[in-house]
């Protein structure tokens, strides 16, 4: 009898996640999905998360000291970042694009716009603080504390990422999981240094670093058993979270359509046209097909996640298994890319400031608009791969070009279900780097399969 696929099954964990959370809205269990299904979802993501750090430590290190070569590791570390800087300029030029053709903000209406003009009018003035209706208090509260968390970033010098990236302490790195840049460069330092002494001394830390990067690849390999489960109590307990009856849910998302199918088309995009360019033009060996049916698992979990870092064992496992990358050069691209690679966030955050602009009658100029790719593109690098964190990164932008921060909370409503997309085109996009990088170096065998997924049981 022929298993089914780990990425099908996850799927119906999804689909089942969300009648599931229809149907307790209908029936009155919305607070029992709260207090009895959501947690294993929240469990899931706890698990994945403790991974996903020491994974990341443990393979970066191992990456580096694979090569030995250091001018290999400069090589394919400028490759990396030079590919994924390119990816995400297109992506927010992508969406920049899509914006300026559907104008999405113009959608609801004179009336609307002209009342949301004289918001915009009394922010600029200073009269109105908040500029906007807030729809609850608790949303309010939310918004405020995105808005405080974005001034922090807002106000300090430019060169602040870049200090930010050096650690003082790595244990408490360690400990928090949207420090992952510190990880990374205490991860590279460390590689590097280890490959440059004596081989005897190199070789019992070397042998360490290998058991525990394989020890945290079993823990992946067995966590992902469960992971329909899990999926399905992550999705029933989101969906449960968004509102307390099918017509509040409905509602909820009807307003935001035409926003929410311009920032989908911008990442179908980056799925269907840039990726398989990037393919194309760097290595033959993958048809975009095969690529597709190899991330299954990953996109799928990746979706469900809304998180690049707790994927990122899923995508690792997927590159080196089903698309034949060398583990020397996902060690190194993945847990990079993870945190500097966020296509699809970039995309978002341009759609969502060109559509906020719309509905309050605000031109943006050519130059404005650039000040929103160079923006967009810089304060990627430093996004950290967990939930909700491009919200925070839109604030930053919004003020670039003179924007109320306060505005988010009319994307607010339909956030959740967008981050969960563009984290699948961010991972996607990890990937496509990946065997890109990997196929310059020699270290990409690809070999086609009838069935590809790694975690078939």
């Amino acid at each position: 009898m022929r298993k089914i696929a780990l990425h099908w099954k996850i799927l119906f964990g999804l689909l089942l996640g969300v009648i599931w959370a229809l149907l307790s809205a209908g029936l009155g269990w919305r607070q029992f999905t709260l207090d009895w299904i959501k947690p294993w979802g929240t469990i899931f993501i706890n698990v994945l998360k403790l991974i996903a750090v020491p994974l990341v430590l443990f393979s970066i290190i191992k990456g580096i000291t694979d090569l030995s070569d250091i001018s290999k590791i400069r090589r394919v570390g400028l490759k990396t970042i030079g590919i994924y800087v390119g990816t995400t300029v297109i992506a927010i030029t992508v969406g920049l694009v899509a914006a300026n053709l559907i104008q999405p903000g113009k959608v609801v209406g004179e009336e609307q716009l002209a009342a949301n003009h004289e918001q915009f009018m009394a922010f600029q003035s200073g009269d109105d603080v908040s500029a906007v209706d807030m729809p609850a208090s608790d949303l309010q509260k939310k918004v405020k504390d995105k808005v405080q968390e974005a001034g922090k970033s807002k106000d300090q010098g430019p060169l602040q990422v870049i200090v930010e990236i050096v650690p003082d302490n790595i244990f408490s790195s360690f400990m928090d999981i949207t420090k992952m840049l510190q990880v990374i460069f205490f991860a590279i330092l460390f590689g590097v240094v280890l490959s440059m002494i004596p081989g005897d001394k190199a070789a019992p830390m070397i042998g360490f670093i290998e058991s525990g990067n394989e020890v945290f690849l079993k823990m992946v390999d067995v966590v992902m058993q469960a992971a329909p489960f899990f999926v399905f109590a992550l999705m029933a307990g989101n969906m449960a979270d968004l509102a307390d009856s099918p017509a509040a849910l409905f509602n909820l998302f009807k307003g935001l359509g035409m926003y929410a199918l311009t920032v989908v088309l911008g990442l179908a995009f980056s799925l269907f046209v840039t990726y398989p360019a990037v393919l194309r033009l760097f290595t033959r060996q993958i048809p975009y097909r095969e690529f597709f049916r190899g991330m299954g698992s990953a996109q799928a979990l990746a979706f469900s996640t809304s998180s690049s870092a707790a994927t990122l064992p899923a995508t690792m496992d997927c590159v080196t298994e089903n698309l034949g990358v060398s583990r020397r050069i996902a060690s190194f691209t993945l847990p990079l890319g993870a945190t500097v690679n966020m296509d699809g966030t970039s995309l978002y955050q341009a759609v969502s400031v060109l559509f906020l602009a719309q509905m309050h009658l605000v031109p943006l100029d050519l130059s404005q608009q650039l000040t929103i790719v160079v923006m967009a593109t810089l304060i990627s690098i430093g996004t950290a791969p967990v939930p909700g964190v491009g919200l925070i990164m839109l604030i930053i932008v919004l003020e670039s070009v003179g924007l109320n921060p306060m505005w988010i909370a009319i994307i607010l409503p339909i956030d959740r279900p967008l981050d969960m997309l563009r984290t699948l085109v961010n991972i996607t996009g990890d990937a496509a780097v990946t065997a890109s990088v990997a196929s310059t170096e020699g270290e990409l065998q690809f070999q086609r399969k009838d069935s590809i997924d790694n975690f078939d049981v």
